[in-house]
């Protein structure tokens, strides 16, 4: 097979040739934008999941969507050491330019920029004792207009953010359109930025304001949401983003390699789902090095295992491998001992991919120690995006196989 026509895409974020299975939720996106248009109340949108299932994928495609209904959009991915302050100002300020040469009063827009430049060098409130703001916090923003005051400007993220927010609205309504702003990596916010950001999405929801917050993040961002407010659990739609079925797996392989003139016989189909368990970033690395080692079509069951090492060599690397390398030691041997406790949890449960999530307490009788000890790594691991906390009390792998990956490693 010519590896220049290869069509699959394992990347992280990259638009696989065929998003297959996913066209609930781009469905559900459009009917939120048309009652938006409407002026339906409607209430922002976040996407869970665990790595690799291709939740920024579709976090991009929402995106485009949203551009095709003329709205204005930004997009931001949080990281836990950054403010939100700075890349929420970027996010507004492209959002706001697409929609400038549609309003008919560029004082207006001139009126939200200096708001929006205030907000945006508004650093952490000083004082005697206080830390000067980082060098890549002090952020000057290309925006022309002077800086306005008393607006957005207070210091306070959860109060200037509500005013940004609502202002921008504003705009929006001015044009006959809305906004739409986009978080990778959502559960990375720091707890005041939470916090700030639901109360301002509270803000808009009370004022039928068209704007939106469509965040994605691992599956304990609900907790992390609740957490920061209660009214979290109503004020958002939730979203499970999961691995494809048979049908549409079978699609994101079958698709682009008929465009291409190229087949599957039904045994490659069932041994590449049986070895990628319909993770879409697993689905494309395995159709990707399949093809690569196919000598013609139609592609075969021993094709795909001759090519599966390489595609699980590959995944070893970059994909595993990677981020057991962050952890230290101490760490490790927590991981180590949930990909053994998660595979008994796995075949007892019924789980195909045996990375079932394993009680802490569990994973502290196994390693002889008591549950305090384990706490730092813990904790550490979960900061780290390596696994996450569920439910009170039980901890589960953020990648999906990553047990696997660990069993097969030497201690």
């Amino acid at each position: 097979m010519d590896p220049v026509r290869n069509p699959y895409a394992p990347g992280a974020g990259q638009r696989p040739p065929e998003l297959a299975g996913r066209g609930r939720e781009l469905d559900v996106f459009d009917v939120v934008l048309e009652r938006i248009a409407r002026g339906r109340p409607e209430r922002s949108l976040m996407l869970t999941g665990l790595r690799g299932v291709g939740k920024t994928v579709l976090l991009n495609t929402l995106r485009s969507q949203a551009i095709n209904h003329l709205w204005g959009t930004g997009k931001i991915e949080a990281r836990p050491d950054q403010s939100l302050r700075r890349p929420v100002a970027a996010a507004l300020h492209m959002a706001v330019r697409e929609l400038a040469p549609r309003h008919r009063a560029p004082d207006r827009i001139d009126g939200f920029l200096g708001v929006l430049k205030a907000f945006a060098q508004r650093s952490v409130p000083s004082g005697r004792g206080a830390a000067a703001p980082r060098l890549r916090d002090r952020w000057q923003p290309g925006i022309d207009v002077p800086a306005s005051s008393g607006r957005a400007d207070s210091g306070d993220i959860e109060i200037d953010l509500v005013e940004l927010l609502t202002d921008a609205a504003a705009v929006a309504t001015d044009v006959g359109t809305g906004i739409a702003v986009f978080i990778d990596e959502m559960q990375d916010l720091g707890a005041e930025d939470v916090s700030a950001l639901c109360a301002a999405c509270h803000e808009l929801s009370q004022l039928g304001a068209p704007l939106i917050v469509v965040g994605a993040g691992l599956p304990h961002l609900p907790a992390v949401l609740s957490a920061a407010k209660s009214y979290s659990e109503r004020l958002f739609r939730y979203q499970r983003i999961d691995r494809l079925d048979r049908i549409a797996a079978d699609q994101a392989l079958c698709a682009p390699a008929e465009r291409e003139d190229v087949e599957y016989e039904q045994k490659a189909l069932d041994l590449l789902y049986e070895k990628s368990g319909g993770y879409p970033y697993f689905v494309q690395a395995y159709g990707k090095a399949t093809w690569d080692h196919a000598p013609r079509s139609p592609i075969t069951a021993a094709d795909v295992r001759v090519a599966a090492p390489e595609a699980e060599a590959e995944l070893a690397v970059g994909f595993f491998g990677s981020r057991f390398e962050r952890a230290t030691p101490a760490e490790r041997e927590y991981m180590r001992a949930m990909a053994t406790l998660s595979l008994v949890e796995g075949e007892e449960t019924g789980r195909d991919d045996m990375d079932a999530a394993v009680p802490t307490a569990e994973i502290a009788r196994s390693l002889g120690r008591k549950p305090a000890s384990l706490s730092p790594a813990r904790d550490a691991l979960i900061k780290k995006g390596l696994i996450y906390s569920g439910e009170r009390g039980t901890v589960a792998f953020t990648v999906p196989h990553f047990g696997r990956y660990l069993r097969t490693q030497p201690a």
